[in-house]
């Protein structure tokens, strides 16, 4: 994900965005913990994070709890070294009887002069969708369905 470095380009953040979307969306915590500096600060919705051990120990929490993770992340607004994004989540809450559930959210990234994150601070709201409310299903591209209005 660093092989892209600021500032950014419309290309250049589009593929950064896309990039961050495929690596979260291995759920290998180590390796999405390696995107960040050592120092990067986190704001993850009321859970507030500072450098690698605490991103993966939080990353490996988080996908213990959702299963069946899938993520899609699209682009809203990119200056400089910053960009800022839309994404929605779909998973089973292994804390809540495996009920499918939708986090909408958005994420505000700063990266270093190295293309690594330093900061990333985001806000999410999660919603019960349950299974026929399913954007994600098993087998479909995530970037392939369409969102409208309605879904931002």
């Amino acid at each position: 994900m660093a092989q892209h470095r600021p500032p950014f380009t419309l290309e250049t953040a589009h593929q950064k965005v896309k990039a961050a979307q495929a690596l979260w969306n291995t759920r290998k915590p180590f390796n999405v913990a390696q995107a960040y500096t050592p120092t990067a600060i986190w704001r993850n919705r009321s859970t507030f994070l500072r450098g690698h051990a605490e991103i993966e120990d939080f990353l490996t929490k988080k996908w213990e709890k959702e299963k069946e993770y899938r993520l899609r992340k699209e682009m809203f607004a990119q200056h400089d070294n910053r960009i800022c994004v839309q994404f929605w989540y779909e998973y089973t809450d292994a804390h809540d009887f495996m009920i499918w559930k939708r986090c909408y959210g958005i994420e505000h990234w700063t990266f270093a002069a190295d293309g690594k994150m330093e900061k990333r601070m985001m806000s999410g709201n999660d919603v019960v969708i349950g299974e026929k409310g399913r954007w994600f299903k098993d087998g479909v591209d995530i970037d392939s369905v369409a969102l409208g209005e309605k879904d931002f």
